[in-house]
């Protein structure tokens, strides 16, 4: 179902983990950063499926398996809950939910925010597979979210054209998808 027909819009799940977000305490800023990335760099057409829910297990893994399951989402991408804090439970629920874990994500995600800030050693973003769906963990705030993406988004497209999910475009030259040429004959 998604965006597998022409013109069909895919589905994105954009998923904030914030305590004081969802109470209102506090705006989302990563929410929007994350969609506001994916319009600057997507030419396939796609549709946010956006939520926020608090740092809470229980409430996250359903808020996963609703945006895969029900919502027909290809690709979920979170933001907060990485840091070392005892409410910081993102990456475990994402572990909780998926079917295989791909922690080359993280590993790429920390060595770039590393360039910029030592407490980047702090963050266990990390990534996985529920079905023909990838849901990437990204940092909170706003900048760092975007050099994430910047890093990992490269490789995003190919990994769902191996699990089985759609065809997604990048706007070249601001970032192209790596796709392996195939072999002539």
């Amino acid at each position: 179902m998604c965006c597998m027909a022409a013109g069909m819009a895919c589905h994105i799940g954009i998923l904030t983990v914030s305590d004081r977000v969802s109470r209102g305490e506090y705006a989302d800023r990563g929410g929007p950063a994350i969609d506001d990335y994916l319009t600057d760099v997507l030419s396939s057409p796609w549709k946010a499926v956006a939520r926020v829910v608090p740092d809470e297990l229980p409430r996250v893994c359903d808020a996963l398996c609703d945006m895969v399951d029900n919502a027909g989402c290809c690709l979920v991408i979170t933001t907060g809950g990485t840091g070392p804090a005892p409410r910081d439970i993102t990456p475990e629920a994402t572990e909780s939910v998926c079917q295989k874990m791909m922690p080359g994500f993280g590993e790429l995600m920390r060595q770039v925010s590393l360039q910029k800030v030592p407490t980047a050693i702090l963050s266990r973003q990390t990534a996985g597979i529920r079905g023909t769906c990838l849901i990437v963990n990204l940092p909170g705030q706003p900048r760092a979210i975007v050099e994430c993406l910047d890093a990992v988004f490269p490789a995003i497209p190919y990994c769902l054209d191996l699990i089985g999910g759609p065809y997604l475009t990048t706007r070249e030259p601001r970032l192209v998808a790596y796709r392996p040429k195939k072999p002539k004959k």
